[in-house]
């Protein structure tokens, strides 16, 4: 399998323990097969590192973006994880997931209602490496310096989910 990692700089051996714990899959390395995500989401002057990961012998989980998905980022955001992988694979929750979160632990929204929000825009994928295992598998492939592309198509992508988004919550409300 063929992934991308965005980051400031070339990294060549990947280190699963850094970055959030509570990340959407918990803490690990996070990379994409999806090659033109990876551009189009780089910061200013990011470095798009490739690589190829070797499957054999790996636990690897799937989520599709449904309830498991939901409550398995759900648990992850309150330092929970409870799944034994070495590499997790879903889709990647959007932008909103603390304040859909937030909303919910609160109890002004109820989980099913949530996961109407989340499946709201794009679905893009993410790979979290998740052990030394994992990481292991991973061979680095190269890198390429890039500068931030397509802002503009970027804005009219947010401004569209903002659109749906605010739309649903709407229609939640009012039910």
């Amino acid at each position: 399998m063929i992934l991308y990692h965005t980051s400031d700089r070339e990294i060549r051996i990947p280190d699963i323990h850094h970055g959030r714990k509570n990340a959407d899959f918990g803490w690990g390395f996070y990379l994409t097969p999806d090659k033109e995500f990876a551009y189009r989401w780089a910061g200013e002057n990011a470095v798009v590192n490739e690589y190829e990961m070797d499957e054999c012998g790996l636990t690897i989980y799937r989520f599709d973006r449904d309830t498991d998905w939901f409550r398995y980022i759900f648990n992850n955001r309150r330092l929970q994880d409870d799944l034994e992988a070495d590499v997790i694979i879903g889709p990647i929750a959007n932008d909103t997931i603390f304040e859909t979160l937030g909303i919910i632990s609160s109890g002004y929204l109820k989980p099913e209602d949530a996961i109407k929000l989340l499946m709201i825009g794009p679905e893009y994928t993410q790979v979290a490496i998740k052990t030394e295992n994992a990481a292991n598998q991973l061979r680095w492939i190269g890198s390429e310096r890039i500068e931030r592309i397509a802002k503009d198509d970027l804005k009219a992508e947010q401004d569209a989910f903002q659109e749906a988004f605010g739309a649903e919550f709407e229609k939640i409300l009012g039910e």
